[in-house]
């Protein structure tokens, strides 16, 4: 395994370490700002809009070249193996509000994208998936149910009835990522169109218009008290007898449930991506506090135990970072299904290991760092909420539990 750059890989990281430098590091505080101004009580702005600096650096991310990095079909994206994106979607973790949707690399939006390249007719794809990759439209991904355990997505109880030349759909949904956006013109919606089926038969995907009578977005949902835009929110949708033509289904009836796990890999390796950029700029500033403020009588980095976070982060880091890095590779090579165990590996150890690290700075930080005076409080938000996100903890550790006890159960 060689993770070194190749000729394009250091080219696009250098391009974009630039960019994040010129031009996003500087927009957060103008993000926040515009952020704020939308959430006033006092103004008519919708608080889940777009603010208006992620257009100007949308712009400037497509004339830079740096649009729609993480797709590795050439035809649609920009045809990098994951081994090439990893570094470049690390840089972007350390803005996540801001970098990913920048170049256009944003979930759910990087998900749906990939699942209808991979699963999409030629008729969806021209529909939805070019407005999707020009950055003209948002999605939402409709999987989570309030009624059931979700993490088992065998459980899902919303039905997509055939009915003639329509399918029907009935259901609720919560945690709809992305349909609190403005731009979002269009949900896939995961259900059971036959319940008699075979256990992971019995559910497919359809592509279901926001405008379609029978839609309605009930409510955006906050995480630990924030908006999330950056995903474009996340909302409780109910699907009330949605009558949509039948070539609206993905790929065909019955195929939902392995759909869905092809849709959740690549998206669980960017997630851990960017979570080592979240880590790393957690460090940074964990570093600058500790060595520019005085606590009795001495600066904070001749703390022993400060020290002691400040090497433990970076182990954490590194350790992570190797594991993704493999992950990356095992996945060009032999493909998903066959990195499927360092697949959940990353989704346990990267979420967790991030969480830690921005605690620790946010602990020397004091007072400020649970503030909005640093970026601290919304990464450890993310880092924890992505330990239920794409599957918890729980149910990957079970699983490689037991792709582990196979090697040694009795012939």
């Amino acid at each position: 395994m060689d993770f070194g750059f190749d000729a394009r890989t250091a080219e696009l990281h250098e391009a974009l370490h630039d960019f994040m430098l010129d031009r996003v590091h500087p927009a957060e505080a103008v993000y926040e700002e515009q952020v704020a101004a939308a959430a006033d009580p006092s103004t008519p702005a919708d608080p889940w809009s777009r603010p208006p600096v992620l257009d100007e650096l949308k712009a400037e991310a497509r004339r830079r070249g740096l649009w729609n990095l993480f797709l590795p079909d050439p035809e649609h994206g920009a045809g990098l193996t994951n081994l090439q994106y990893a570094p470049l979607a690390e840089l972007t973790g350390r803005s996540p509000h801001l970098a990913p949707e920048a170049l256009n690399c944003a979930a759910p939006d990087t998900g749906n994208m990939e699942l209808l390249a991979e699963f999409g007719s030629p008729a969806q794809r021209e529909r939805w998936l070019r407005p999707l990759l020009d950055g003209e439209l948002r999605s939402a991904f409709c999987m989570t149910e309030p009624e059931v355990a979700s993490s088992d997505a065998t459980n899902i109880a919303t039905r997509i009835v055939a009915d003639g030349d329509d399918y029907v759909v009935t259901g609720r949904k919560w945690w709809s990522t992305g349909a609190m956006d403005p731009r979002c013109g269009i949900f896939i919606v995961m259900g059971k169109t036959d319940p008699e089926a075979p256990r992971h038969r019995q559910q497919s995907m359809v592509l279901v218009p926001r405008d379609t009578p029978g839609v309605t977005v009930r409510r955006g949902l906050t995480v630990f008290g924030y908006t999330d835009g950056a995903h474009g929110g996340h909302a409780e949708v109910s699907f009330d007898n949605v009558r949509v033509p039948a070539d609206h289904l993905i790929g065909e009836a019955g195929d939902g449930f392995a759909i869905a796990q092809a849709r959740l890999g690549p998206g669980r390796i960017h997630h851990c991506m960017r979570l080592i950029g979240m880590a790393e700029r957690a460090l940074e500033l964990l570093c600058q506090r500790a060595a520019g403020r005085v606590a009795f009588g001495r600066p904070l980095a001749e703390q022993g135990v400060v020290q002691d976070w400040i090497a433990e982060s970076r182990i954490r880091i590194e350790q992570a970072r190797l594991l993704v890095l493999k992950t990356a590779w095992l996945m060009d090579t032999v493909g998903n299904k066959g990195a499927h165990t360092e697949i959940q590996a990353i989704k346990i150890v990267t979420p967790a290991m991030a969480e830690w690290v921005i605690d620790k700075a946010i602990q020397a930080h004091g007072g400020a760092g649970v503030s909005q005076d640093t970026p601290l409080a919304a990464l450890w938000a993310q880092a924890r909420t992505l330990r239920l996100a794409d599957g918890p903890d729980e149910v990957h550790r079970a699983a490689l539990a037991r792709r582990e006890l196979r090697r040694w159960a009795p012939a």
